[in-house]
Formats: structure tokens, C-alpha cells, sequence
């Protein structure tokens, strides 16, 4: 009850990288971290450098399946480690299950489900994750959409996101309905 207390007042305290390390998590040089779920074996999980963990991404490091065996085996228990390699960029509300590895110069859309390893240079996404392109067909694909507005202010940048041309827009095609 105590530990647990303690956990909750550090969650409060501490930014989510320093509450992820004081958990045990490997963590990087240069990473942007926002989330706080760890899953119970935080220790397991190996976090590389230029990493970017968005929100409410949740890691999973055991199988809690095993449950059902149990009664059979009472000790019975199953983990996975959880890497995730250099210059890497996880998406919002990510779940990653046991034993998955993900490479270096990786995009993992919002809300994937990651079941498997990924590849070096790979995006992937949905449930569970697929592979959808390499990172350098990605950025081909989106290099021309560039507004270049990482580096100007808060007022500059909401002047040239509402002034935005048609060819600068993010455009997503319709479901097939067949």
C-alpha cells in the first residue's frame, strides 16, 4: 500500500521520463516522453535514443492469459522484453505487447496495436499493426505538404495553418464500399 502511494505521489512529481526511469525503464539520449503506463514489469522495457513516446501509449510485458493455467500451476508466469530502436516515433493511445522489438527510424501510427517485431525503417499501423511503407516512401510521399512551421511562434504558426492552400492539406480518400 505504501509502494503504492509512493508510485502515485512520483507520477505527480517527476516528468514522465523521470517517473519511467525511477520505474526501471531503459531510456535514451534525446527522447520526448508523455506517457506514464509501464505496465507492471517496467524493467523489461528498453527505450533507444531520438525517441518520441506520445500519450497514453501502454506497454504489456507478460502474458496475462496464464491466468486460466493457474489452477493447474499456481506459479506459472510468461514475459517479454519490449525494445523499441533509435529515432523512432510512437503514435498516441499505442498498446505494445510482450516480446515485440521495434526498429530504428520507425513510425507507429495512432492506436496501433503492435503484436508483432518491426523492421528498421518501417510505418506501420492499425489492429494489430501492418506494415504500410518504408519511412523514406512516407516521407516522399509527404515532403511537398511541409508548411515548415516547427520553429515560428504560436501566432505566426496559426497564420499560415489557417491561410493553408488545398495541395498543403492532409486528404484521405474514401472507404470502399465494395
Amino acid at each position: 500500500m505504501l509502494r503504492e502511494w509512493k508510485l502515485k505521489l512520483l507520477k505527480l512529481i517527476l516528468s514522465p521520463q523521470k517517473f519511467a526511469r525511477c520505474l526501471g525503464v531503459k531510456i535514451g539520449e534525446g527522447c520526448r516522453i508523455h506517457t506514464t503506463y509501464w505496465g507492471s514489469e517496467p524493467y523489461l522495457i528498453e527505450i533507444g535514443d531520438h525517441v518520441h513516446i506520445t500519450r497514453d501509449v501502454k506497454f504489456v510485458t507478460h502474458d496475462g492469459g496464464v491466468w486460466v493455467f493457474r489452477q493447474k500451476q499456481p506459479d506459472f508466469d510468461v514475459f517479454g522484453k519490449i525494445k523499441i530502436g533509435n529515432n523512432t516515433f510512437v503514435g498516441n493511445e499505442t498498446l505494445i505487447l510482450p516480446g515485440v522489438t521495434i526498429g530504428e527510424n520507425c513510425i507507429i501510427g495512432t492506436m496501433a496495436v503492435v503484436t508483432k517485431s518491426v523492421p528498421d525503417n518501417s510505418v506501420v499501423a492499425g489492429n494489430p499493426a501492418r506494415y504500410i511503407c518504408s519511412t523514406q516512401s512516407y516521407y516522399e510521399k509527404i515532403k511537398d505538404m511541409n508548411l515548415g512551421t516547427k520553429l515560428l511562434s504560436s501566432r505566426e504558426r496559426e497564420g499560415r495553418i489557417q491561410n493553408l492552400p488545398e495541395n498543403k492539406q492532409i486528404k484521405k480518400k474514401f472507404l470502399s464500399t465494395s
